[in-house]
């Protein structure tokens, strides 16, 4: 087999499920708008600030990763600040090849300005309108959904529910709730779910990544979730051996399909696998769990979706097959209409792969 170069992953198109706003900032965007709002940083130089991030999420702890965001949710404190963040996250992403991606925040966390949440939300939604267009006419053309996240130690889920609701047709294609697992599981979010699922309307839950197999089984059985956030701990449900065996909460997650948004190097800096190379994706992948693979927070694990592709190539040995099918996978399990969904494995992602695998 031919090697993979990291560079021809770049050209190929991919599909991005979890990728957090506030984690993705580039270093030198940081700095500029922390001088704007008067907002302290560990350093003001941008090669040094990225370095910093990475190590610091690089505690091996979810409760130390998160503090990392306080520095960027300070800076995303203005419409035009927001508008930024959006347009310059949807450019990177298009730049690294990304055709679709579903970019998630917590519009809570952004009104220290008095900004409203629907002013919050319109900011975003327009720097990701701006920053689509701008990648088209540079010939790198992306879709970007927009996801609300509640944050799950709080207690407005309910109102941001309905603030992704009021909002489904100007871009925004699903919610989440996020945070620390352990003390806070999903089961206190239930109105929301309900009102969500009342409403027709597509949610995801981080799951199975600090926590363990309740907090899955919490997020499908008394949740409804669509999708798993993470889900990486579904692996505790699997015995191993020649022929694995699944428990039953994970044949009930492989046989109902129900897509895992996993983050490899995220879970590795989080404590939730040890190395890439033990990283439970190549099991879940052999057993034709519905796999994807995500950044999670770009800025705070030094890391692309390319990036991501290449350290699993690396690992596993994957070749293109292997990446068309994450890629499609997370097509498939998108929160757009299916005809669009299928539109873009079609027209864009099947083709481009099969000059590859000819």
């Amino acid at each position: 087999m031919v090697a993979i170069r990291y560079e021809d992953i770049v050209k190929v198109p991919k599909a991005l499920l979890h990728d957090h706003l506030d984690g993705g900032l580039r270093p030198a965007t940081v700095v500029e708008l922390a001088a704007e709002a008067g907002h302290e940083l560990p350093t003001t130089d941008p090669e040094d600030l990225g370095r910093w991030f990475a190590e610091a999420a690089n505690s091996g702890s979810l409760e130390r990763y998160l503090e990392t965001f306080a520095h960027t949710v300070a800076v995303m404190q203005t419409a035009q600040a927001l508008r930024r963040v959006a347009r310059e996250c949807a450019l990177d992403l298009a730049a690294d090849g990304v055709v679709y991606a579903e970019v998630r925040f917590a519009p809570e966390q952004h009104l220290e300005r008095n900004l409203t949440l629907d002013e919050v939300v319109e900011a975003v939604v327009a720097g990701f309108v701006e920053g689509s267009a701008q990648a088209a006419e540079a010939g790198t053309p992306i879709r970007i959904g927009t996801l609300l996240t509640a944050m799950r130690h709080a207690a407005r889920s309910q109102e941001i529910a309905e603030l992704a609701v009021r909002h489904r047709d100007a871009g925004v294609v699903g919610f989440d709730i996020a945070g620390a697992e352990a003390g806070f599981p999903p089961t206190r979010h239930l109105d929301a779910f309900e009102y969500l699922q009342r409403e027709n309307f597509h949610f995801t839950i981080h799951a199975g990544e600090a926590f363990g197999l309740p907090s899955i089984w919490q997020a499908i059985q008394w949740c409804g979730a669509d999708r798993l956030g993470h889900g990486v701990r579904i692996v505790d449900d699997i015995t191993p051996g020649p022929r694995p065996v699944l428990g039953r909460l994970a044949a009930y997650v492989r046989d109902k399909r129900i897509p895992l948004e996993l983050c490899p190097s995220s879970n590795v800096q989080t404590g939730a696998v040890a190395s890439i190379a033990d990283h439970p994706i190549g099991l879940l992948r052999d057993l034709r769990f519905r796999v994807t693979v995500n950044t999670d927070n770009r800025l705070m694990s030094g890391t692309s979706m390319s990036r991501e592709m290449a350290l699993l190539v690396d690992a596993f040995g994957y070749g293109w097959k292997e990446l068309q099918w994450f890629t499609i996978n997370a097509m498939k399990s998108a929160f757009i209409p299916f005809d669009e969904r299928l539109e873009i494995i079609d027209q864009v992602i099947k083709p481009a792969y099969a000059k590859l695998l000819d």
